[in-house]
């Protein structure tokens, strides 16, 4: 897809809310700091904001889909209440070796395959190269790399222990932000056609 929309796609525990492990009720949701502010100036500007998350509990059986639907109610109802919004929520919900039919298999949506950026490129008319993947592991990076985008590892959840991991395989970000906050000024800069200060 050439001239069309920009997206910024982001993982969800670690990168918008916190990671507690297979989330598994709405009352664990919590933001994190910086992640409604941040995504309101993605949607003050009109560029897509889409959420793509693994979500192989599923697959295990620790919830169900309807929990999650449950779950990303609350998420998109907290950011509502401070004024932002999520364009679309893609998850993949299988495990290639983990967990009981019909997830249990090998898929071309789960992170680091392409499955969720591309349906998200195909149902919303977004040029993968002009967008940007946000998130704090290697497999996020990694993604977006297949999918031609520009990649921001963040340094919340994961995203410490992650940076050495994106080197052994061979998948460095674009840049590395503190939090989602920073991933999101750089994105800004970056659309601007402003150098920023510390990429």
């Amino acid at each position: 897809m050439t001239d069309g929309r920009i997206a910024v796609f982001f993982d969800r525990d670690g990168t918008l809310i916190e990671d507690v492990g297979y989330l598994r009720t709405p009352d664990q949701v919590r933001l994190l700091p910086g992640a409604a502010a941040s995504l309101r100036r993605l949607n003050d500007r009109q560029i897509l904001t889409c959420l793509v998350s693994n979500q192989s509990g599923i697959a295990r059986g620790l919830f169900t889909e309807d929990d999650l639907a449950g779950i990303h109610q609350r998420m998109e109802n907290d950011l509502a209440a401070a004024g932002a919004h999520l364009d679309r929520v893609y998850y993949c919900p299988h495990h290639p070796t983990e967990g009981r039919p019909p997830y249990n298999i090998e898929c071309m949506c789960r992170k680091p395959r392409t499955g969720m950026l591309e349906q998200a490129a195909r149902e919303c008319a977004i040029d993968l190269a002009r967008s940007f993947i946000v998130g704090d592991k290697a497999l996020d990076i990694e993604a977006g790399k297949r999918a031609g985008t520009k990649s921001i590892l963040v340094l919340t959840g994961f995203g410490r222990s992650s940076v050495e991991e994106c080197r052994r395989r061979g998948t460095n970000p674009d840049f590395t932000a503190p939090t989602v906050a920073e991933a999101v000024e750089y994105i800004m800069h970056h659309l601007e056609g402003v150098s920023h200060p510390y990429a």
